[in-house]
């Protein structure tokens, strides 16, 4: 049984001089999650947040805190952004060359554990460890910057995913990120993703509301 459509505005859309009044809107919007992109300047060519303000968008929002490490040597990181909040951690299986450590020790912080994929990463990299997910994130674009086109040829992957998930009777989220708008979702959903992380679409959008329920809307009629 498919799960319900989990929208995840991306705050790196979003105006960081008013952050709080962002996260406020969007959650009266509709938002199931909020998607916390933490970038480094070295695994990608963006640099954004760390714990702290990640700590501060949990003292603004109710919403549980998808964060999304696109960083190097995560492991060096994980507990702080599980203190600041964080209740999903996702670590890009490209940085982490001892993987099941590095998901057992975010699953020791009492987060949910995620590991996320670049488009060029086949899907046979998470097979090993399928049982110790509570979530997979599909690129749908090479990460670093917002507003990027998606990238249709990743379409098959996620219905890989879904059916390995399916096949193995797991209770995992199969979560897409980039280039996610109300012309892309249900395709993405139609391959069998069911979260799905939307900046600018939401952000950039004039209302927040018919915004999200737009993507809802996009996600079941394909």
């Amino acid at each position: 049984m498919r799960k319900p459509t989990i929208i995840a505005p991306s705050i790196l859309a979003a105006d960081f001089c008013r952050l709080a009044d962002e996260l406020a809107q969007v959650e009266k919007a509709g938002a199931d999650w909020i998607h916390v992109d933490v970038m480094d300047g070295h695994f990608v060519p963006n640099i954004t947040i760390g714990p702290d303000v990640a700590k501060s968008v949990n003292r603004y929002t109710d919403l549980p805190l998808d964060v999304h490490l696109m960083i190097e040597q995560p492991e060096r990181y994980i507990e702080a952004f599980a203190e600041a909040g964080a209740t999903t951690v996702g670590v890009h299986v490209e940085t982490c060359p001892h993987l099941h450590r590095t998901l057992a020790q975010i699953r020791e912080t009492g987060a949910r554990t995620c590991v996320v994929l670049n488009p060029s990463s086949p899907a046979t990299l998470v097979e090993p460890v399928l049982g110790d997910l509570d979530q997979i994130l599909v690129m749908t674009v090479n990460p670093g910057f917002g507003g990027q086109k998606f990238i249709e040829s990743m379409l098959p992957k996620i219905e890989t995913l879904r059916q390995w998930i399916d096949d193995a009777g797991l209770d995992v989220t199969l979560e897409v990120d980039g280039g996610i708008g109300p012309e892309t979702i249900g395709r993405a959903a139609s391959a069998g993703a069911d979260a799905f992380v939307a900046g600018t679409a939401v952000f950039g959008a004039p209302d927040y509301a018919e915004a999200i329920e737009g993507l809802r809307r996009g996600a079941v009629s394909p």
